[in-house]
């Protein structure tokens, strides 16, 4: 850590961070989505912090602020109409799609970007803080998807996006129905506000006799991306939430043209930062039953361990190195 602070930055303590699938992919194989990073680099986009030193900024050191991770450039056309994600010369922390790479937030102190953070008042859980980035992820596809009051809603893979997923269809008004290959991921997401719940292997085959209007397609296989596109209605959407990993599986490619079905790709968001952050600050849905387990940076080895194996039907958290649920 650098004694001086770079112009426009601020240094932070972390609060509290959550594990993504990108990072589970970093770590477990160097690379997400055909993506490989080019030198050891500190993981993690998802958190909230403390102001440790203002740095000449807005921000009142002590303030929790939630971190929006995007590094825009504000000047190309895609910044000019708010669409930060398209950015050419974006930034991105803890991940192959900058380069050179920039470290992300599994470390205790960090400077960042002053503009890139968004106070909150005191009493917002840091928990459901550190949500803000990956529920702008999945705000930003049901808003491509134009879920609307009424749509029915089918979000398939019910790991932490596809639990936001569901939290934010229902909140447009949607009925949502959420299948997971796990049964209790599966029903996990009754938490989130999911209507009904299923695992596959409670479905004939790989198939459902129900059409939905919109499918979302959370879980980064090919093949859920496959039965979420024979389930959704003719004319209906598909919005791909997750990085889906290349894999030697055939995408049925067909019902795309015989359904006439919308596959609307999304990465990352747009203007929703802001609005997720208004969704946790509202307490419009209880975030901690979303929350798996919460573990120190010290012990980031068994979180990953964790997640890899199967145990975390939710998110994982990351606190401060020495965190005690006990102490602090």
């Amino acid at each position: 850590m650098p004694e001086r602070i770079a112009q426009g930055d601020v240094r932070l303590r972390l609060a509290s961070s959550g594990i993504c699938g990108t990072d589970m992919h970093y770590f477990r194989h160097f690379a997400n989505a055909g993506m490989r990073l080019d030198r050891p680099t500190t993981l993690g986009h998802e958190a909230c912090a403390h102001v440790l030193d203002a740095n000449g900024s807005q921000l009142s050191e002590g303030q929790l602020v939630a971190i929006n991770p995007v590094i825009a450039c504000g000047n190309c056309p895609n910044c000019r109409t708010g669409d930060i994600n398209m950015c050419t010369g974006k930034r991105f922390p803890g991940s192959a799609t900058t380069r050179p790479q920039i470290d992300g937030f599994f470390r205790d102190v960090f400077d960042f970007p002053a503009r890139c953070c968004t106070a909150v008042e005191a009493g917002i859980d840091p928990d459901h803080l550190a949500m803000s980035e990956p529920l702008a992820c999945a705000m930003h596809a049901v808003t491509r998807a134009d879920v609307r009051q009424d749509d029915s809603v089918l979000v398939v893979g019910c790991g932490p996006m596809g639990l936001l997923a569901t939290a934010a269809a229902v909140a447009r008004g949607a009925v949502v129905h959420a299948v997971d290959i796990r049964e209790e991921a599966a029903e996990t997401a009754r938490a989130a506000g999911a209507a009904t719940v299923s695992a596959v292997t409670a479905v004939a085959g790989d198939r459902f006799t129900e059409r939905f209007d919109i499918a979302v397609e959370a879980s980064g296989s090919p093949k859920a991306f496959n039965l979420a596109l024979d389930a959704v209605c003719k004319q209906g959407r598909l919005a791909v939430l997750s990085l889906i990993q290349p894999a030697p599986v055939p995408i049925d490619l067909h019902r795309v043209a015989l359904k006439e079905v919308t596959v609307i790709g999304s990465i990352l968001f747009a203007r929703e930062f802001e609005a997720a952050v208004e969704f946790i600050r509202c307490g419009t849905r209880d975030m901690d039953h979303l929350i798996s387990d919460r573990l120190p940076l010290d012990r980031a080895q068994a979180a990953f361990d964790a997640i890899a194996s199967g145990r975390a039907t939710g998110k994982v958290i990351l606190k401060p190195s020495g965190w005690n649920p006990d102490t602090w």
